[in-house]
This record gives structure tokens, sequence and C-alpha cells, in this order.
């Protein structure tokens, strides 16, 4: 795909701030669309279908972490790229913002040149994932299929957010093995920095959803998806 084809839409209340990081975005060929506050970003989502969103956390009408899970929560836009602002520096902030669903932040002030690399980096990643052969996983009463995104537990369909739905994928691939820690960021997050919590945040979740009978804490080096609901 070209960068003339890749659409962004960009949104934030500070108008100095969303010309200045439009200005550079159009410059590499891409198209920019523009919003204000979280309300108008899901009217020009609905209508563009954006493949990357960058989305300031603070804003009238409707905040970016709102606007994110709203996003995510229509099937249109469970693959679609996701990037916060953010001018808080706190962990907190960080790790909240993936929890909700993004694939990336970037701290105020921008710098163009960070912003543009973590944009491209973003994009190579999602045209390999776009290129991978499609394949559906059955595995216990799970039938996780990468093609559709879905997940059926004995035939019940159970939403995932992308990330919850990607590392379920990853660990079922390959029932018995464990998946270090480091294996799963590199996989999950690629070269996005989280910590530890980030990952306990999500396996809780899937948890939650699933059951805790099908992933196994292996203490100290990471997770595995248990072949039976009775396997230690």
């Amino acid at each position: 795909m070209n960068n003339n084809d890749i659409k962004i839409l960009m949104v934030d209340d500070e108008a100095d701030s969303l010309e200045f990081m439009s200005y550079n975005i159009r410059k590499e060929g891409y198209q920019v669309f523009l919003a204000a506050n979280g309300l108008e970003a899901l009217e020009q989502a609905d209508k563009h279908l954006p493949h990357l969103i960058i989305l300031d956390i603070m804003m009238p009408e409707l905040d970016g972490i709102q606007t994110c899970k709203e996003l995510r929560s229509k099937a249109a836009f469970k693959d679609t790229l996701i990037v916060f602002l953010t001018a808080r520096s706190e962990e907190f902030t960080q790790v909240l913002a993936l929890d909700m669903g993004a694939d990336d932040y970037l701290a105020k002030p921008i710098k163009p040149r960070l912003m543009l690399s973590k944009i491209k980096s973003l994009l190579r990643r999602y045209g390999k994932e776009e290129e991978e052969k499609s394949d559906v996983i059955a595995v216990r009463d799970l039938e996780i299929d990468r093609d559709t995104f879905t997940l059926r537990k004995a035939g019940t369909l159970i939403e995932l957010p992308r990330k919850e739905f990607n590392l379920l994928y990853l660990l079922a691939s390959r029932p018995g093995k464990v998946f270090t820690r480091e294996k799963i960021l590199d996989k999950i997050w690629g070269n996005v920095i989280v910590n530890d919590r980030t990952i306990d945040v999500h396996i809780r979740k899937l948890r939650e959803k699933l059951g805790k009978s099908y992933i196994k804490t292996v203490k100290g080096i990471g997770y595995k998806f248990k072949k039976a609901k009775d396997e230690k």
C-alpha cells in the first residue's frame, strides 16, 4: 500500500498542534483528516474509515479514552491503528492508554521525526499482519478466527479488544508452549515500550471473559495456554 492510499485521522482540540502535525504528515504523502474533539472524531472515522487515528487524550465533548473505547466497540475499527497523544508523562496514563486499546502513544510536545517514525513502524507492522495467511484455531471449546477477528466459546461469541485477541491467538497457537514475557511483548506490542503490568492486565481480562482454566502463569517466565482444563 502506497502512502497516498493510507488515511490518517488526527484529533486534537489545539488548532496549532493539529496544523503542525498534519503539515508534517501530509509531506509524507498520507491522506489526512482532522477533528477537534471526540465527537467529531467519531463522525470523521465513520465517514473516512482511516487506517490510523492519532488521538489526543485531554479534549472537550468526549475525551480520547472514551473516544477510543467507542471506536473499539465498533467492528469497523477493531483493527484500526490508534495512537494516543498526551501531555502527561505518568506511567499510569500510558498503561491506561494501551489498556483501552491503543497501539502506541506520543508525548507532547510532539517531535516530528519521532512521530513519523512511529507512524511508519506501526503501518509496516499493520501491513505484515494484513498479509499473513488467515487461520482458525480450534482448541478445547474455543474457536479463534483471525480472518474475521472473532472468538467463540462453546459456540457463544465473545467480544475481545484487538490486543486481547492477538494475545489469546498467540498463546493458543501453541498449546502447552511457555511464551516468555519478552516474546509476548515482541509479538503483541512490537517496539512499543510497555511494562510487565500491561501484560498482566490483559491476561487478567482474558481470564475474566474465558475462565481461569485456559491460561497458566509460569512464575518468573511468562504464560502458556493449557491443553486441558486439569493441566498443571
